[in-house]
């Protein structure tokens, strides 16, 4: 019988990766983990694949059991993380033998936990993505009681002396609170907006209930579009800082449609899509703008912390005697 992840408590967890880029053309959401960053760390942690399934926990408790000895990380929000009621670090490898049970509980300051799994774990695919698309009623959203093979068999690990932590890596964390800064470039339709184009920058705004994966709906001072013009529809990107009619703004997020009719005043940047993911309602938002070379530049940068994480954890790994996981 193949090793498995038998799931105690679900809360709200699904079985994500990083989504489907380059599907936008034929009408499909890119979807997939919306804190990225987290997402890709902890695969790394583990010597996965960046585009290996992992789990993406949200807002609620979480437990599991292995059926046998495993490598796992768990990154993202902050969270009371244990194995049977011992508590553990996050932003760690972390060895957990069979039988054990992990817990994720109460998380705060952001909205999203993942938990990755050395050799990563099975999943169904569609269109080369395991991501959840509730538009296609395609994915794997977990309840308790369900099993998940896992997809390589680890060794026993453990530190010969005095079960020190296995090793230390350190990747860098994001900051978690209760008020983000995002940033933004320049909107194809700011000109629009005339002299109130300024208050995307000068304001808070508040991140409201009805907000979900497909995008953020924000209270706050909205800028007043000046052109009376009709906005006809057309391809949008995520991350696009829409403003439709009322008093809220609307910030698209990777569950988004493909298009849309409303003036994009602007574009959050990738590498702020992660924070944006983690925001909870009731969170405050300030946007910060960035030129486009300045987003290029910063995305370049988290690429490569990833890439320093990952090649530290290899030569861990190989140190003892784990093969490496990763196809690239």
């Amino acid at each position: 019988m193949a090793d498995t992840l038998t799931v105690r408590q679900s809360g709200h967890a699904t079985v994500q990766d990083l989504g489907r880029p380059g599907r936008s053309r034929y009408g499909l959401p890119v979807n997939g983990a919306l804190d990225q960053y987290s997402a890709r760390v902890a695969n790394a942690l583990c010597g996965n694949d960046d585009t290996d399934p992992l789990i993406e926990i949200t807002a609620l408790d979480f437990s599991c059991t292995p059926s046998t000895d495993v490598l796992v990380a768990v990154t993202g929000a902050p969270a009371d993380l244990t194995v049977d009621g011992i508590p553990q670090p996050q932003w760690e490898p972390l060895a957990v033998r069979g039988g054990q049970t992990l817990a994720v509980r109460g998380i705060r300051l952001g909205l999203r936990v993942y938990l990755a799994v050395y050799g990563s774990v099975h999943a169904e695919s569609l269109l080369g993505s395991c991501a959840p698309d509730t538009i296609l009623g395609f994915g794997r959203f977990l309840r308790p009681g369900d099993d998940l093979a896992l997809g390589a068999q680890c060794p026993p690990i453990g530190h010969p002396e005095f079960r020190h932590p296995l090793f230390r890596i350190r990747p860098p964390r994001p900051r978690f609170g209760e008020s983000w800064t995002i940033d933004v470039t320049d909107g194809p339709d700011i000109a629009e907006f005339g002299d109130s184009a300024g208050r995307l920058l000068s304001s808070a705004y508040v991140v409201t209930p009805s907000s979900n994966h497909i995008g953020l709906r924000m209270s706050g001072p909205v800028p007043q579009r000046v052109a009376s013009g009709e906005v006809l529809s057309r391809g949008v990107p995520v991350g696009a800082v829409e403003v439709p009619a009322g008093d809220q703004l609307l910030v698209l997020h990777r569950g988004r449609g493909v298009t849309a009719g409303y003036p994009v005043l602007a574009v959050v940047t990738s590498t702020s899509l992660s924070p944006l993911g983690q925001a909870r309602p009731g969170h405050t938002i300030r946007f910060r703008h960035r030129t486009v070379a300045e987003a290029v530049a910063a995305h370049r940068t988290e690429r490569a912390v990833i890439r320093s994480v990952r090649h530290r954890a290899a030569a861990v790994l190989q140190s003892l005697d784990l093969p490496v996981l990763t196809r690239r």
